[in-house]
């Protein structure tokens, strides 16, 4: 099943800047690294990674959101984006030393999910690393919306969420080996409620 990429450009077409807040923490790897960000989204974090001193390439499969960002990367020295499709990057095997997956194969079906993580691998370099974040099921949105798979809700103009189990993460990366997994929660205060956001983050090498 295709991404509703519809359904995002609209939303970055008449909110547009979608995501900010506090920039993911990144890991250490050492300048003019190759990485790959998928999903980048408006450019949240490749102000940071750019940064870092590594050469970036980001990809996102909305025109819309690549035009955001492309500001960010048209003042460095060493990065790009392109409109892309994530579950079939345009890149030679063994071209990057890190992968970021931050909240992009959540927004995405059980098929999908399955193709990107059979791709991806195979694009990081020996010794390479995926790092991976989205939404676990101990989430408070996780249930709310029109389930259309399972443990996967439509909600707000038609995009998709999936929530993951410490297990699905494994294996949906069974092709990588795990170097740490963890879930990482925190209070959010909505419509005067305390609810808790709840996140799975994983690292994994090939």
């Amino acid at each position: 099943m295709v991404p509703d990429s519809g359904a995002w450009e609209e939303d970055y077409t008449r909110r547009g800047m979608l995501w900010g807040g506090v920039t993911p923490d990144l890991p250490d790897l050492p300048s003019r690294s190759r990485v790959l960000e998928i999903g980048s989204g408006n450019g949240k974090t490749l102000r940071a990674m750019i940064q870092r001193g590594w050469d970036v390439t980001a990809i996102d499969f909305s025109p819309r959101a690549v035009t955001l960002s492309r500001e960010i990367i048209r003042r460095a020295s060493h990065g790009h984006i392109m409109v892309a499709d994530a579950r079939f990057p345009p890149f030679l095997n063994d071209s990057f030393d890190a992968v970021f997956a931050w909240h992009i194969i959540g927004h995405m079906y059980e098929p999908d999910r399955e193709q990107i993580t059979c791709t991806l691998p195979s694009i990081l370099k020996p010794g390479g690393i995926l790092i991976f974040s989205d939404f676990s099921t101990n989430d408070f949105r996780f249930g709310k919306g029109d389930e259309t798979e399972t443990a996967t809700f439509r909600r707000g103009p038609g995009i998709i969420t999936h929530y993951f189990n410490r297990d699905e993460v494994i294996d949906l990366f069974s092709k990588l080996a795990p170097v740490s997994i963890s879930i990482h929660e925190w209070p959010m205060q909505v419509l005067g409620s305390i609810l808790v956001r709840s996140e799975i983050h994983a690292i994994f090498t090939r």
